[in-house]
């Protein structure tokens, strides 16, 4: 990787704030978005869910089916013992062989009520699994007719800002690229710690641009100089002047004319004064 050609602190403050204009332009066209990716994402989770849902409902149905079948099963290899069972009592030869076929017959009864009441147990509790699965179907397509809905809300508004955000987004790196990597970590740093996005801020009314707090003039006359990095000491915001983009001799010259202006105009004043007088 080439090493980043070094600039003066002015240029620095000028790429910092060309940069956040950028990024700013690019937050526009994402808040035109609204919330609309989000409910994508969140119609996705549900639908997910959903599916997850119904079939494990199904697996559960299946398993319950097996379940009676096994049950089935039982009753006709109980059947088939009690069929046994009557047989070998017409052969019996004491009262103890015939009580205790006796008793194997009432327990293969037994065995088949019981089975025949996990029948009916498992069969409810397959039918009310159904319903839940169709409720579950019927919501599963009317949140996908909704998912196709916002995708194509969703697509029709990035097509439309695609090549736009694209070009930003280049030129965002462009001129990251140029910035030295510790300044552009804590640019990003304070990017993603303020709720606007906003990282750099310009003076505008004696106050940073970002928290509004005001700033002391000795601040503002080290801003104004581009000698140094300042932050804002209430919201951690890097500040800049609002002409940073205006060379600095250009800014100073102006300022020379400003002041000449309203020293021009103060004289006049006393000059008129003294006249009136």
């Amino acid at each position: 990787m080439a090493e980043k050609k070094s600039i003066s602190v002015e240029e620095k403050l000028q790429a910092l704030f060309n940069l956040q204009t950028v990024d700013t332009e690019v937050d526009k066209i994402k808040i035109l978005r609204g919330e609309l990716p989000l409910e994508v994402q969140d119609l996705e989770d549900e639908i997910a869910g959903l599916q997850t849902r119904i079939d494990n409902y199904k697996s559960d149905v299946e398993n319950l089916e097996t379940a009676i079948s096994n049950k089935h099963g039982e009753i006709k290899d109980a059947e088939a013992l009690i069929s046994k069972y009557n047989e070998q009592q017409k052969n019996v030869r004491n009262n103890r062989e015939y009580d205790s076929l006796s008793k194997e017959i009432e327990f293969q009864t037994l065995e088949i009520e019981l089975s025949n009441k996990r029948i009916n147990e498992f069969t409810a509790e397959i039918e009310a699994k159904k319903v839940v699965i169709e409720d579950a179907n019927a919501k599963l397509e009317g949140r996908k007719i909704d998912l196709e809905i916002k995708q194509n809300q969703l697509e029709e508004i990035i097509s439309e800002t695609q090549k736009e955000e694209e070009a930003l987004s280049l030129k965002s790196e462009e001129i990251l690229n140029k910035i030295e990597d510790r300044l552009s970590v804590a640019y990003k740093r304070i990017r993603g710690n303020a709720r606007n996005g906003l990282a750099v801020a310009t003076v505008e009314r004696d106050a940073c641009g970002g928290c509004f707090n005001k700033i002391p003039p000795q601040r503002q006359l080290d801003i104004a100089s581009r000698k140094k990095i300042i932050v804002c000491e209430y919201c951690g915001r890097i500040l800049v002047d609002k002409d940073i983009n205006i060379p600095i001799e250009e800014v100073e010259a102006i300022r020379r004319a400003e002041l000449e202006a309203k020293r021009e105009k103060k004289t006049k004043r006393k000059t008129r004064k003294v006249k009136k007088d």
